[in-house]
């Protein structure tokens, strides 16, 4: 599967989260061409600041494969992680991230922060970034758009 495709399926799960009043990000996890994990954002579903759509797809994958370590597997995320999400894909060993949209605000694997490429830490990441970056943008300024609203 191509990193497009891809971001496709992380595009349908952030539509999930916006359909439940999330911020509207969704990630796929690949092992292969295998989605082997899904998740979108559900802070405010499960009222747990830690479920972020990265947390909830490596949760999945960890679950679907039975281990932590997602050596062979890819992370597609429509948001570039924030430092949770970049402490919690260095753990699981994630070696590649596809990123759609750089997050200025709070984007840890290259806008503020290079958390993937610190070598101090004992794990890379590659990045791949910009896949279907105006979609996920323009996904993300209609929901605050339309938050604003009402």
């Amino acid at each position: 599967m191509d990193d497009l495709a891809a971001m496709d399926l992380a595009l349908d799960a952030a539509n999930l989260a916006r359909a439940h009043g999330d911020v509207p990000v969704g990630a796929v996890v690949l092992c292969g061409d295998q989605v082997i994990g899904t998740g979108e954002n559900r802070r405010e579903l499960d009222g747990d600041p830690t479920a972020h759509a990265e947390i909830v797809a490596i949760r999945a994958a960890t679950a679907a494969l039975g281990s932590w370590r997602l050596e062979d597997c890819t992370l597609v995320v429509t948001l570039e992680p924030c430092v949770m999400c970049a402490g919690a894909i260095l753990a699981a060993r994630i070696p590649v991230v596809v990123i759609g949209a750089d997050d200025p605000k709070a984007g840890a694997m290259g806008s503020l922060y290079h958390v993937g490429d610190d070598p101090r830490l004992n794990h890379r990441v590659a990045l791949r970034t910009g896949v279907a970056a105006e979609a996920c943008s323009e996904l993300l300024t209609s929901f605050f758009a339309t938050k604003r609203q009402g």
